[in-house]
């Protein structure tokens, strides 16, 4: 599976690669790579085949933006990649940026009509583009009406400044909702979810992955090695590291459960069989999960970036599937319950009934 394995993001026409590269890593940070290696990951990638950017306006204060739009310009490139980037958070109570303007003003943040135009303004200046092709809704902000949002969106798509846009971490039933508008009030609609999913983060199977299913929204899952703890450089009992998991980050120390290191060991045994990194066949069973159309990765190093890549060359036969589905299975909340098979059997008399979702 190259980067060229071309696919399209949910029920839509915007065709991306497997693998989208995360730009947080870009500009000054704890985590951050400079200009250079910065230029180099960038490079890396189309390099590779890739052709979808993804960054936000509050990445390192908005120096990500200046510099993915800067490799664009100088590389010419703007025609062939698919550019994201994401409104919502207020820079100046953000962890991930240091400054932003707008300190301290509630209209410079959230999703309302108001700050998304702002925003979009902003990142297109910094961007250097006159357009953005998947704007993000970076976080559900419990407030704006759905109605202004997707009213919003829409005629910004309708005007050209943007092409699609799509929701990161909300509610199911806000994306449900949210599509179900645009469809009847025949406005353009999200066709994305971006949500953290992984072997040790698989809560948004029970009710986000139907509700994408059904709206005509691609998964995009971000983190998809949970800060690193999938990369096996963190043990029991031993979890000091300079990576992302140590000191002040946004897991804190929640990774570190005895669930997450049984999943861990499970999947070691077999990155063991398969002589390959864990974080590689960390990836490869993000890429093999249904209804997963591009997987986010980041890398502060070109070898980060390389290694994540070559995930995408590996296999997992049906039992290691399993072994690990199995190890990293979700608890059943009560929207699974009810799609029980003996549930379904005691509704039709017995028999097994297959809904169209589930049919070949």
């Amino acid at each position: 599976m190259p980067l060229s394995d071309y696919r399209t993001l949910g029920r839509s026409g915007l065709v991306v690669s497997p693998l989208a590269l995360g730009t947080m890593t870009f500009g000054p940070g704890e985590w951050g790579a400079d200009e250079a290696e910065s230029r180099a990951i960038f490079d890396a990638y189309r390099k590779a085949g890739g052709n979808f950017i993804d960054t936000a306006d509050i990445y390192s204060g908005g120096e990500s933006e200046a510099l993915v739009g800067r490799f664009i310009t100088d590389s010419n490139a703007r025609d062939d990649l698919v550019l994201a980037t994401k409104f919502a958070f207020n820079g100046s109570a953000s962890p991930l940026a240091a400054t932003t303007p707008g300190r301290g003003n509630p209209n410079a943040g959230g999703a309302g009509a108001k700050n998304i135009h702002r925003a979009l303004d902003a990142s297109l200046k910094r961007l250097g583009t006159d357009y953005i092709d998947l704007y993000w809704m970076h976080i559900w902000d419990g407030v704006t009406p759905i109605e202004e949002i997707v009213q919003t969106l829409g005629d910004l798509v309708r005007a050209g400044k943007i092409r699609y846009y799509g929701l990161s971490d909300m509610p199911a039933w806000f994306a449900m909702k949210a599509a179900t508008i645009a469809t009847e009030r025949r406005v353009p609609g999200p066709i994305a979810l971006q949500l953290e999913y992984s072997l040790v983060a698989r809560d948004v199977e029970g009710e986000h992955f139907p509700a994408a299913r059904e709206g005509g929204m691609g998964i995009m899952p971000w983190s998809p090695l949970a800060g690193g703890f999938l990369t096996g450089k963190y043990a029991r009992g031993n979890t000091a590291d300079t990576g992302r998991l140590s000191g002040a980050n946004p897991f804190g120390d929640s990774k570190f459960v005895d669930r997450n290191w049984d999943i861990l060991d499970v999947l070691k045994a077999i990155a063991v069989e398969l002589d390959r990194p864990a974080a590689q066949v960390a990836l490869a069973w993000t890429l093999a999960r249904p209804g997963v159309t591009s997987t986010l990765i980041g890398a502060s190093k070109v070898s980060q970036l390389e290694s994540n890549i070559a995930a995408t060359d590996i296999h997992l036969d049906a039992e290691q599937m399993q072994r690990l589905d199995t190890a990293s299975a979700p608890a059943a909340g009560f929207s699974a319950s009810l799609t029980q098979p003996f549930v379904r059997r005691m509704i039709f008399g017995g028999h097994d009934v297959s809904g169209w979702s589930e049919q070949p």
